[in-house]
């Protein structure tokens, strides 16, 4: 009798244990879910902006002018930065973010490249999971009941890496230029002395050009194209009208260098000059 107790009390404890391994198991899954962070659950993906609805609950198409100044990609970084760009992957803006510990509210500070504040923008989340991630945007300060919800959810979609990110990050300052021999050339060399300054480019596709002695060269609009192999800055008046464009071939873009190839006569391509930029603790003059 005391052998067949001992294989019943061990066949029943064989088989109590194995469901609890496999409940164990799906527990511990859904508890390391509920122990993420509200932040960490916004930082855990890539998001892409899938919907919009008014006040009212309609639907609202993203090309709407009320809304698609919030619509793209949205990669809200584990370091507290965040870069937004267009769903045609040029870069909107990029600064610090921050959501309340209960998960209600999430704050962007949108930065110019000398780190200075352009806007902070609080929003209410109405909804945060691995999935989905559903603000409210209020447009108009003197009416509450005008909103916006804003729907995004997880995407795969990698972000940009053709340099806008860099180039945005930081004010640049023009600190080396070098010919087709690569012989250095004096920047107050007039082949070169019009290209050099502090240059600061902006998230949002603007850019300014000031001389080393902190007077505005040129301002208008810049772009990186999709390759990353050339930037392009269109020049505009205080009226917005084109005065120029110019497109010069990358050599170099990290964290630590920006260095372009200009060509100044297109039917002599051997004669070029190579304007080489550091990164530079320089406030935007105002």
């Amino acid at each position: 009798m005391n052998t067949l107790k001992k294989v019943y009390y061990v066949v029943a404890a064989f088989a109590l244990a194995t469901p609890m391994v496999s409940c164990s198991n799906d527990d511990d899954k859904g508890i390391v879910e509920e122990q993420l962070t509200p932040s960490q659950r916004l930082s855990s993906t890539p998001w892409e902006t899938t919907g919009a609805k008014d006040n009212q609950g309609k639907d609202v198409d993203l090309n709407d002018a009320r809304v698609n100044g919030f619509v793209g990609f949205a990669y809200f970084k584990a370091d507290g930065n965040f870069a937004i760009y267009g769903l045609n992957d040029v870069l909107r803006s990029m600064g610090t973010w921050s959501v309340d510990p209960l998960g209600k509210t999430r704050t962007i500070t949108a930065k110019n490249p000398d780190g200075t504040s352009i806007f902070t923008r609080d929003v209410e989340i109405l909804e945060l999971t691995k999935n989905v991630f559903t603000y409210r945007i209020h447009t108009d300060a003197t009416d509450s009941s005008v909103y916006f919800d804003i729907i995004h959810t997880k995407t795969s979609h990698g972000e940009p890496a053709n340099g806008q990110l860099i180039l945005a990050s930081t004010p640049w300052e023009t600190t080396g230029a070098k010919d087709a021999a690569g012989a250095a050339i004096a920047l107050d060399d007039t082949r070169v002395s019009g290209l050099v300054g502090y240059s600061y480019f902006r998230a949002n596709g603007t850019y300014a050009i000031y001389g080393l002695d902190d007077v505005l060269r040129s301002s208008g609009r810049w772009s990186v194209s999709a390759d990353g192999k050339t930037r392009t800055i269109t020049a505009l008046d205080g009226s917005g009208n084109e005065l120029w464009s110019r497109v010069v071939d990358i050599i170099v873009m990290n964290n630590g260098e920006f260095t372009y190839r200009i060509t100044p006569n297109a039917a002599t391509p051997a004669v070029y000059y190579d304007i080489k930029h550091t990164p530079v603790n320089h406030n935007e003059p105002v």
